[in-house]
């Protein structure tokens, strides 16, 4: 069997039709089409059958198809391994990091893949999810750092590799507290509050904590961006959550207090790959360091400052 007629049959079912996989591929629509009637000469089995215009898989279609996904997906892993082997030169490490992961968080979770005795150059790119996903699917990025998993509605071949997880911590300005009568977590519906953008887990979480508590905040502001989020908080704007993992840093500086923890409330980091098996040292680095971290830093945040009463 010739695996370049096979590429094109698999390019051709995944783009949709022979026009959109010649595009792809910088090829006439003719020549894919050829590519693709030798490949079933050479199997004596129809792959397509015509509806119309379209193309449809056969059965035997559908099943060349699930063999020639992992046979690509493996040759995506060995050029992925075999780019990073070490030739004397700094590694290149492309991460996508979702807008909805704390900045310092990210920065957690990404600083054991620089290693001064090995050296790496770390490119960061910052997006939407979905945005940072059609780049995996590309190669252009190595490794996508995310707050959920895959979602459903994104048709792409990747691996979910989970690394850890945190429980909610609440904050708010030391003024706003001084006017609370009812302790965490019914003060809550006392204090205008400050929202995770759309694309968050946090807030999707932390809605239904409230709904569940039966609590109704006045909401305020709704932010992105973790740090934007929590610099109107230190300026009073109203109270806020982010992951326990970094609730000792959110304190530092004093203008803040801690309300009180939802441990409960889970908040799931991952490491998107198109990697089965975790191979790039970069990602093998953050995924064995992340096992520990978030453990640690949770116990940190236990040994902290009381929570508000």
């Amino acid at each position: 069997m010739n695996l370049k007629h096979l590429f094109y049959f698999w390019k051709t079912a995944r783009s949709g039709g022979v026009v959109k996989a010649g595009e792809a591929l910088h090829i006439t629509p003719q020549t894919i089409s050829g590519q693709i009637r030798l490949l079933e000469e050479s199997l004596d089995t129809q792959l397509f059958a015509r509806d119309g215009r379209a193309l449809e898989l056969t059965p035997a279609g559908r099943l060349a198809m699930e063999y020639a996904d992992e046979m690509f997906s493996l040759s995506a892993e060995l050029e992925q391994a075999l780019r990073h082997h070490p030739k004397g030169r700094p590694v290149e490490f492309r991460v996508g990091v979702s807008d909805a992961v704390p900045k310092s968080l990210a920065y957690r979770l990404l600083r054991p893949a620089v290693d001064p005795a090995d050296p790496v150059r770390i490119i960061c790119r910052e997006w939407r999810l979905d945005r940072l996903l059609a780049d995996l699917a590309i190669h252009r990025l190595d490794l996508v750092i995310a707050d959920s998993p895959i979602p459903p509605s994104v048709d792409v071949r990747a691996y979910n590799h989970r690394l850890g997880d945190s429980g909610l911590s609440f904050f708010a300005a030391h003024a706003l507290v001084e006017r609370l009568d009812k302790p965490f977590p019914a003060c809550m519906a006392e204090l205008p509050t400050l929202l995770p953008g759309d694309d968050s887990a946090i807030r999707r979480k932390l809605l239904d904590w409230l709904d569940r508590k039966r609590l109704r905040p006045r909401i305020v502001g709704e932010f992105d961006d973790t740090a934007l989020m929590t610099a109107f908080g230190r300026a009073g704007v109203g109270a806020f959550a982010v992951p326990t993992a970094i609730e000792q840093e959110t304190l530092a500086g004093g203008e803040l207090v801690l309300l009180g923890r939802a441990e409960e409330v889970r908040i799931e980091y991952f490491a998107i790959s198109v990697e089965r098996r975790l191979t790039h040292p970069c990602v093998l680095a953050i995924s064995e360091a992340a096992k520990a971290g978030f453990e640690l830093l949770e116990s940190d945040a236990d040994a902290s400052l009381p929570v508000s009463r």
